[in-house]
């Protein structure tokens, strides 16, 4: 093996025959995205189907599968949606806007649209200076609502990294 002066392998056995390693992820064991072949890919958009997220916007976001794997699954340890819940149940108000604005931020980021639409619409709710528009009672209804679609894509995500 020969190596350049930065250490880079110089004589790949590919057709690619080229110095910079990144460019050359195949020749090396892994998509250009850093999952091995054969991992990955396929179970992690299948996850993004069944769970009703967007792996086209979590890819844009984060730019490799290896990325959005490793958030998704941190994803059902974060406790925001719990601690938005206890918000809610406590009525509290400014704790609500935090949590639900991390929950926007982090749910969108990683393509779980609904879930961050959901949160953007307490979020503005609750935003300082803003004018509550929503009763309790359908704040409450918001917040089954989230809990509900919450539960659902951490099952999914859970079976995922279960695998």
């Amino acid at each position: 093996m020969q190596e350049s002066r930065a250490g880079i392998n110089t004589e790949l056995n590919c057709r690619h025959r080229t110095q910079c390693i990144s460019a050359c992820m195949k020749c090396v064991g892994t998509d250009r995205r850093g999952i091995r072949e054969g991992e990955g890919d396929v179970t992690l958009k299948e996850l993004y189907q069944t769970i009703g997220g967007d792996y086209d916007q979590a890819l844009r976001v984060l730019r490799m599968d290896k990325l959005i794997d490793k958030h998704i699954r941190k994803y059902v340890n974060n406790g925001v949606v719990e601690k938005l819940l206890d918000a809610g149940n406590r009525m509290d108000p400014a704790e609500m806007f935090d949590c639900a604005h991390a929950m926007k931020g982090i749910s969108g980021n990683l393509g779980l649209m609904d879930l961050s639409e959901m949160a953007s619409e307490l979020s503005e709710e609750f935003r300082a200076g803003n004018a509550r528009k929503m009763s309790d009672d359908e704040v409450a209804k918001k917040l089954a609502a989230i809990a509900a679609c919450y539960a659902k894509t951490a099952d999914g995500i859970r079976a995922y990294a279960a695998g």
